[in-house]
């Protein structure tokens, strides 16, 4: 394969670099570890600290690592107290190295600078710099940070570039970058090409790419000399940015310059292949190996990966050769990415002779593999490969991979597949056919244990299969497995689901015959399963036997009782269970109790309701607002809004804050009684309690405000409504429509009626009433006859009697006036007003016409 070649920029490198965004794009090869040995001896502390350490000083170092890891650190422990005059800075640089727990060391650290006459130097602040990035501890790093800068504790370029090095482990750029400015403000620290080195490392591991370009040019501008070390984090800084030409300069500066290696060529052959450049990354590959360069195991896997996520299987087939060539033992993941690729290609061959390498490596594949198979291969051939995969392992291992195969199977939602699997370790047939051949010879099959069964009979019931899972649970004892609890409860919760109460039972009296006690779980499927069914009495016997066990009934069941009852109208046996059971010692919540008042008031038990409400309350119970809001809405519709306003006041000292439903409870109650101050009163509070009015609040209010004679206050309202963002919808529109018809101002009306329709909301039959009332009040006949004829036309007939007679009221006078007869009589013809006499029974009022049509 030819390899792109890499051409050499025509101008430097640094004329070169151009002003980028920073971009922070990670990439495996990015951990870089530049310096060679020699270097790192410099800048580490170790030969500062426990080399040169005199035998006084190794015995203070030992007791002060004893005492820290014995027992919990404590600055007044007076071991610790008579050791701190002693302390050096090679001391507490040995101590920190000792410690197991960076919480330690950051404690020891912290306390050590509180004794008197001590202070860190650049090789403690450093020994500790290491602990938190070794463990990935940002915050208290950068607090060390700067500590270091308002300590001005001097350093050598050496131990700053430590230091930022320990920085850009943890992609702490910014950090790094601030702390070299400061050291050079301040004098501390004249940094030399490898302080600028370091720098560089820190800033490219946190892609600053144009932190990165400033201080190489920096470093150029001061004359310091680029090298292998300088040029390699600017790769890594392009690299991660994705700056595809801006990488391949650098590469050829530093390829030109004679310094690539394994990790140069590695960083960028990643980076190619992150890129899409699949070709590329090949043909770099090929040109390391002229260089007798190899890729370390961790770039083969990536690259392997990566390819395969391009769908270039075949590279990442052609890397795979070279890595056995390298001698590289492959792990089972690069063989899982590959054949897994390959099946979805439809290249099953090379699948197979995956396979049988691995096979040869004496590498064993797991499921993720078997369970990719299985997707594409023919049965037969998937059969012969599982029985290679079994060989020669002992029972303990085969039924093991069975196992795994079933599980792997259930997740994956192959159910069937699975259960024909299992089928074939029980030794039968689906349906008189072996649906899977002969899998293994029959003296070689593996009866399935306690785990095989548990994995299809759970995979069954996630399926919907329960009767069969029931089969196979019976099946259990037949080959000598006893079933463990988890999987009587599974079976016995998916029973009582379905309501299947009666089997449950009979699994629940099986379990105490083998031996298992039920658990709370057991108990509360049953208990479901009978709250749902309201079956009181089987309920309250279960809650007895629940006590003796120590289980707790769950509350969610108890309510589902009640409202069961209360739907029924049954709420006095509701507030009677709920009674029985808190002379068992299970109190119900309030939901349960909010569901029995609900109840009792649908029933128009409202008194009694009220009782029940002040009963729990005196018994500790805090009412939430949802249970307020039932009893305030019914005291409400019985007129008792006094009452239920002091149940509003009520549950304001206590805290709560009313809803939107609550004040519209109170608005409508209001309303209702005539008192629309009242009403307006409570909007008013409303917006002082930041509660947003919606539209049911407007409409209420619009629809009383017409009703004591203030339609000017109403269309205020509405024009309100509308201001602040609240559509008015069908509702709002006929309150509206009805309460100025009601008010005498019918052009009003139409107009708003006109809008309606225009929205695409259709007006019921009240609403047309109301405007032909009106206009026949105002003895616009002509304007009642266009309105009748739409009623008519679109169907929507009253049904009231008092609507009725308004009907009634308008044919007659229609009928009477020349203006509106005519229109009557082609309603006749058409056959409207037959429509309305057979839904209306009006033959008295339309016989007139009636006579003269004959």
């Amino acid at each position: 394969m030819a390899l792109l070649r890499i051409r050499k920029a025509p101008l430097s490198l640094c004329k070169l670099i151009l002003t980028v965004r920073p971009i922070a794009l990670s990439i495996p090869c990015s951990e870089i570890h530049l310096f060679p040995s020699y270097l790192q001896r410099l800048i580490s502390s170790g030969a500062q600290g426990g080399i040169f350490l005199t035998p006084d000083q190794i015995s203070v170092s030992n007791d002060l690592i004893s005492i820290i890891a014995k027992q919990p650190f404590s600055p007044d422990n007076r071991e610790l107290k008579r050791l701190g005059p002693k302390l050096t800075n090679k001391i507490v640089e040995s101590v920190l190295n000792g410690l197991n727990s960076w919480k330690d060391a950051h404690l020891f650290f912290t306390w050590a600078a509180e004794q008197h006459g001590y202070k860190h130097n650049v090789y403690t602040y450093n020994a500790m710099a290491s602990i938190l990035s070794g463990a990935r501890q940002n915050a208290p790093l950068k607090v060390l940070v700067r500590d270091i800068i308002n300590s001005r504790c001097s350093m050598s370029p050496g131990s700053l570039g430590f230091l930022l090095r320990c920085l850009g482990t943890l992609g702490l750029g910014d950090e790094a970058n601030e702390i070299f400015d400061q050291v050079k403000k301040m004098g501390l620290c004249v940094p030399n090409s490898y302080s600028y080195n370091c720098l560089l490392e820190a800033v490219a591991k946190s892609g600053l790419v144009d932190m990165v370009e400033m201080r190489l040019n920096e470093m150029h501008d001061f004359g310091w000399q680029f090298d292998r070390y300088t040029l390699t984090p600017v790769l890594v800084a392009y690299c991660n940015a994705g700056k595809f030409k801006k990488a391949l300069s650098v590469f050829n500066e530093v390829l030109n310059r004679g310094w690539v290696d394994e990790h140069v060529f590695s960083i960028l052959v990643v980076s190619c292949c992150k890129w899409g450049e699949v070709d590329m990354a090949i043909g770099l590959i090929d040109r390391m190996e002229r260089h007798n360069l190899k890729l370390n195991e961790k770039t083969f896997s990536v690259l392997i990966h990566g390819f395969v996520k391009e769908s270039r299987v075949d590279k990442a087939l052609y890397l795979f050769d070279k890595m056995l060539q390298s001698g590289i033992h492959p792990a089972v993941s690069h063989f899982d990415v590959m054949i897994g690729e390959l099946c979805k290609s439809n290249e099953l061959e090379k699948a197979i002779s995956l396979l049988s390498k691995m096979k040869e490596l004496g590498i064993c594949p797991d499921v993720a593999i078997l369970m990719k198979l299985t997707s594409y291969l023919p049965e037969g051939e998937f059969r012969r490969l599982f029985d290679e995969c079994l060989g020669d392992k002992k029972l303990e291992a085969k039924i093991f991979l069975y196992n795994s195969l079933l599980k792997g199977l259930v997740s994956n939602g192959s159910i069937d597949k699975a259960y024909q699997l299992f089928q074939h370790m029980m030794g039968n047939d689906w349906n008189g056919v072996n649906m899977l051949g002969g899998l293994a010879a029959e003296k070689d099959r593996i009866a399935p244990n306690t785990a095989s069964f548990s994995i299809i009979i759970n995979g069954l019931l996630k399926a919907n299969k329960l009767d069969l899972a029931l089969n196979l649970f019976r099946d259990m004892a037949l080959v000598g497995c006893k079933p463990p609890l988890l999987l009587y409860n599974n079976l016995i919760d998916e029973l009582c689901k379905l309501n299947r109460l009666e089997e449950s039972s009979e699994l629940l009296r099986e379990m105490k015959e083998v031996g298992l006690e039920p658990t709370q779980f057991t108990h509360n499927c049953i208990f479901g399963c009978l709250c749902s069914r309201a079956d009181v009495q089987g309920a309250l016997d279960l809650v007895r036997k629940m006590r003796f066990h120590g289980h707790e009934p769950w509350t969610k069941h108890s309510t589902l009782l009640v409202k069961e009852l209360c739907k029924h109208g049954k709420a006095l046996d509701a507030c009677k269970f709920l009674a029985d059971i808190v002379k068992e010692g299970f109190p119900p919540d309030i939901i349960s109790y909010s569901a029995a008042i609900g109840g009792l008031v649908k029933m128009g038990e409202l008194d009694q309701a009220v009782e029940l409400f002040q009963d729990i309350c005196t018994r500790g119970y805090c009412p939430d607002v949802i249970a307020y809001n039932i009893l305030i809405k019914a005291l409400c519709k019985a007129h008792r809004v006094v009452e239920a306003e002091d149940l509003l006041n009520e549950m304001m000292l206590k805290g709560l804050l009313p809803s939107v439903v609550t004040y519209n409870s109170l608005i409508d109650g209001w309303c209702k009684n005539g008192k629309i101050d009242k009403a307006l009163l409570c909007l008013s509070r409303m917006f002082g309690e930041d509660r947003n009015p919606n539209v049911i609040t407007y409409s209420t209010l619009i629809d009383g405000l017409c009703t004591v004679g203030r339609p000017g206050d109403a269309l205020n309202l509405w024009n309100e409504m509308k201001r602040i963002g609240c559509a008015p919808n069908r509702i709002a529109f006929m309150a509206l429509i009805n309460g100025l018809c009601k008010c005498g101002r019918s052009s009003e009306a139409l107009l708003h009626f006109h809008e309606m329709k225009e929205k695409g909301m259709e007006p019921d039959s009240y609403v047309y009433v109301a405007l032909i009332s009106a206009f026949l009040s105002d003895n616009n006949l002509p304007l009642t006859f266009n309105i009748l004829k739409e009623m008519v036309e679109v169907g929507k007939f009253p049904d009231q009697p008092d609507k009725i007679l308004v009907i009634k009221t308008a044919i007659g006078k229609l009928s009477e006036d020349e203006r509106t007869s005519h229109g009557v009589k082609n309603l006749i013809g058409e056959g409207g007003i037959q429509l309305l006499v057979s839904q209306m029974n009006l033959k008295e009022e339309i016989k007139p016409l009636l006579d003269l049509e004959s």
